[in-house]
């Protein structure tokens, strides 16, 4: 009886000092919220691709070579996170860092297409003001651009936490899990706009 008293206060004692985290599940929820957004802006797209007030369609616009190019980029940079965290399952400090700076450099290269899409676009008179389709194109494109920033400024963050942890811990994997749940679910978002905007623009 005193055994089984001792390792129940032993148990407790051990809650007390490492408490159940519920980042990942709280992450969960606000990526929840960012599907609610984007479905928005896909409804929005929905109701005004077609609203093109006698300008340029996506037909007329959209170079789908390019932008499979650039979409093979961001699919590349989920491949190379995963490595990541490969690596971070096994404790490699150098490996985990080394697959987040190529995961970083890919998503930079994605972003500087994007960019010089817009660029072009609103040098060719094609800008958000254009008509409701680009407007809603822009907006769309642009929020999922401003998600991919937001998600490198974070890798920084997360490769300078890394190198200057003793070893790779449950904090700094579950930091990394939390990116990776992100970045995928960049990915995802990016499929349906390349199949839903550039894709259904043209055909």
């Amino acid at each position: 009886m005193l055994q089984k008293t001792n390792a129940a206060a032993l148990a407790e004692h051990d809650h007390h000092d490492h408490p159940p985290s519920h980042s990942v599940f709280g992450f969960w929820l606000y990526l929840m919220t960012d599907c609610i957004i984007f479905a928005t802006l896909f409804a929005v797209f929905a109701v005004m691709q077609h609203q093109f007030a006698g300008g340029p369609t996506g037909k007329d616009l959209f170079d789908i070579p390019g932008v499979a190019m650039e979409t093979a980029v961001l699919l590349l940079s989920s491949i190379t996170y995963g490595f990541a965290m490969i690596g971070a399952h096994k404790k490699r400090t150098g490996q985990v860092i080394g697959w987040l700076a190529i995961t970083f450099v890919l998503g930079a290269t994605f972003l500087y297409f994007e960019l010089n899409e817009f660029s072009h676009l609103i040098a060719d008179g094609a800008g958000p003001d254009r008509s409701a389709f680009l407007s809603s194109f822009f907006t769309l494109v642009g929020t999922h651009g401003l998600h991919v920033s937001l998600g490198m400024v974070w890798m920084i963050v997360l490769m300078v936490q890394v190198a200057r942890a003793p070893e790779l811990g449950e904090r700094e994997l579950r930091r990394l899990t939390c990116l990776s749940l992100f970045w995928h679910f960049l990915d995802i978002v990016w499929i349906c706009v390349f199949s839903f905007v550039y894709l259904a623009s043209v055909i």
